[in-house]
C-alpha cells in the first residue's frame, strides 16, 4: 500500500529584495502640466533554495513615467518570497512557482510601488491586477513552440 505524499504549501517570508527610485528631473518636474505616459516591464522567476523544499520566488517590475520625452520617475522593485512546497507533482510545482506564488507577492509589490511614488511627491499610481495564470500559460506555450521548432530544425 503506497502512501500519498502530504501536500505542503507555506509562506515563510515576504520581503522587498531590491528597490530603486529615481526622479532625474526633480524639482523642475513638479511645475507645469502633469500628463505622463507610463511603461511597465514585469518578470518573475523562481529558484530552489538548497536541497530542501524551500523556493524563492521573485516578481520584478520596472515602471517608467515619461513626459515630453523626459523621464519623470523610474521605479525598479524586486518583491520576493520564500515558500515551502512539498508533495506537488512537477506540473503543479511549476504552476505554483510560476503563477500562484507571484499572485501572492503582487499586492505587496503594488503597495510598495504606490507608496514609493507617493513619497516622491507624485500623484497616486496604482498598478493594475496581473493575471499570472495567463502569463504562465503563455510562457509555457511559447516554450513548447520553441522546443517543437528546435526538434524540426534538428531533423
Amino acid at each position: 500500500m503506497t502512501e500519498q505524499a502530504q501536500r505542503v504549501f507555506q509562506i515563510q517570508r515576504i520581503y522587498v529584495k531590491d528597490l530603486s527610485f529615481e526622479s532625474p528631473g526633480a524639482p523642475e518636474v513638479f511645475s507645469g502640466k502633469w500628463s505622463p505616459t507610463a511603461n511597465m516591464q514585469l518578470n518573475n522567476s523562481a529558484r530552489r533554495i538548497g536541497e530542501g523544499n524551500d523556493y524563492e520566488v521573485e516578481v520584478a517590475v520596472t515602471l517608467t513615467a515619461e513626459q515630453e520625452g523626459k523621464t519623470i520617475y523610474l521605479v525598479e522593485i524586486k518583491q520576493a518570497g520564500i515558500f515551502t512546497i512539498s508533495g506537488a507533482g512537477e506540473q503543479e510545482l511549476e504552476q505554483l512557482l510560476g503563477a500562484y506564488c507571484p499572485s501572492i507577492l503582487f499586492p505587496y509589490l503594488r503597495e510598495v510601488v504606490a507608496s514609493t511614488i507617493n513619497h516622491g511627491s507624485f500623484p497616486a499610481f496604482q498598478l493594475q491586477p496581473i493575471n499570472f495564470d495567463a502569463l504562465f500559460q503563455q510562457a509555457k506555450a511559447k516554450r513548447a513552440e520553441q522546443v517543437e521548432q528546435a526538434d524540426q530544425t534538428a531533423h
